[in-house]
């Protein structure tokens, strides 16, 4: 230390030594220790140049804080588990549809170690990748066969790229929609090299002008179901029913892009019924496409049923290689369908468990965790409101029951304390208070929750 008092650059211990510092060494069982020692330079390189600029209280203490600091916040980067008390079952930022541990512990003796993905057992040749994934979607889509690679904008992206590459695509001005992460789908359409041909407007498309864009020859019409906002009043848009009798009459293939994609009526669960996979394929879509972790509550991926002569030209397209998915995938993808299939989707599947919950339920559930957390007034329970999400059923408010919390902290402040507990508590704040929502969060998770409200208590 300078005579001065103040701490200069030749009291920074080295990197080495600020690396072997037992606090660190416990976060190298966390994350690589190469990363370790990137985070402790950038530290101390930050720490250099504050001291050179004469920065006022700099010590040892706040740099040693400091590295520590960063290297939990590359730890909680890691993929890990939250509990979800948002109240949005779907929630993109969180993984989209819950999984349950008991798919997992189902398909685990599939994926370790070596396995069939390309090998058919049955005559010890080569196989097909997926064959069984795609039986059992093409059965449960009612449809002649299916196509799977890794999420429902890579199959938008074949679909256009194999069936009219150079060619025009028909669409709706209506449909022109942005999708998750700011993509949107004429963007998608031109990097598949298709040609936007805009039909109708913003509000109105009807079968006519669908028929009159005929005359522009073009490869396919596009179908995109708009499950991420809704259009109210003077609107009108063509039946998929009309579009595929269109489609049949000019030998052009429609293509219905539902987006979340779902096997089952909704209405118990939601209150309106949203589109099937199983009506696009009975009104005639020569392709239909939609995700696999959204609303049909499985692992990320892009689903395309339809017709046998679409799909063969789609797996011979050499894009398809860059797009298909794993090992880990298909397997799941098997367990999950074949749910469907069984009609054990609702016990099976995490995402409908957690729908099929009533407002009832979870007030009984609230009041269990209000008596087992004794927060006095601090802790309230309340009606709330939640929601599907994952970009689906915009205007459709589940009932809830969320625990409202009133303290002298802010709202911001509330949501920082939990989101540094052990597991994660993400909730959400609305009317100037911080809530955590019932509605996405499993029974499993209670006790974990209990015990970090109880810990969070006395700060509160």
């Amino acid at each position: 230390m300078s005579k001065s008092g103040k701490i200069s650059r030749r009291d920074i211990p080295s990197i080495e030594a600020l690396a072997s510092e037992p606090e660190v060494v416990s976060f190298c069982e966390k994350i690589p220790r190469q990363l370790a020692v990137e985070i402790i330079r950038d530290a101390v390189e930050e720490f250099k140049r504050r001291l050179d600029e004469n920065e006022e209280g700099l010590s040892l203490t706040r740099l040693k804080s400091k590295i520590i600091e960063e290297l939990n916040a590359t730890v909680r980067k890691k993929v890990g588990r939250v509990i979800n008390g948002t109240g949005v079952l779907v929630h993109t930022n969180l993984g989209r549809a819950p999984l349950a541990e008991t798919l997992f512990d189902r398909i685990k003796s599939h994926i370790v170690g070596y396995g069939n993905l390309e090998f058919d057992i049955n005559c010890g040749k080569r196989g097909r990748r997926g064959e069984l994934a795609e039986k059992y979607l093409a059965l449960a889509s009612e449809a002649e066969d299916a196509v799977i690679v890794n999420n429902n904008a890579a199959a938008i992206f074949l679909i256009i790229n194999t069936l009219a590459c150079k060619k025009k695509v028909v669409i709706s001005r209506g449909e022109l929609v942005q999708i998750g992460g700011g993509f949107r789908i004429p963007e998608i359409i031109k990097r598949a090299e298709g040609k936007l041909l805009e039909i109708g407007t913003t509000n109105i498309t009807t079968i006519d002008d669908y028929r009159a864009a005929l005359t522009d020859n073009p490869a396919m019409i596009l179908r995109v179901h708009k499950s991420n906002f809704a259009q109210k009043g003077f609107t009108e848009q063509a039946t998929l029913k009309e579009l595929a009798q269109l489609g049949t009459e000019s030998a052009v293939p429609v293509i219905n892009d539902l987006g979340s994609g779902v096997f089952i009526d909704t209405s118990p669960f939601i209150g309106i019924e949203e589109p099937t996979v199983q009506s696009s394929s009975r009104d005639g879509a020569s392709l239909t496409c939609f995700s696999g972790d959204k609303l049909l509550g499985g692992v990320q991926a892009g689903l395309i049923v339809g017709r046998r002569d679409l799909t063969d030209r789609l797996k011979k397209n050499p894009v398809y290689r860059a797009l298909r998915v794993d090992k880990i995938v298909f397997s799941a993808l098997e367990e999950l369908l074949k749910f469907y299939l069984d009609g054990v989707w609702q016990a099976k599947i995490k995402l409908w468990s957690l729908a099929a919950v009533k407002e009832k339920e979870l007030y009984e559930k609230g009041q269990r965790l209000l008596q087992e957390i004794a927060g006095g007034e601090k802790i309230i329970l309340e009606g709330s409101k939640g929601e599907m999400g994952g970009g689906s059923l915009p205007t459709v408010a589940l009932p809830s029951v969320a625990l409202v919390f009133r303290s002298q902290l802010s709202p911001q402040k509330l949501a920082q304390l939990f989101r540094a507990a052990e597991p994660p508590v993400i909730g959400r704040i609305g009317d100037g208070r911080f809530m955590i929502d019932l509605k996405a969060i499993d029974d499993c998770d209670l006790k974990a929750l209990t015990r970090i409200i109880k810990t969070l208590l006395p700060q509160l």
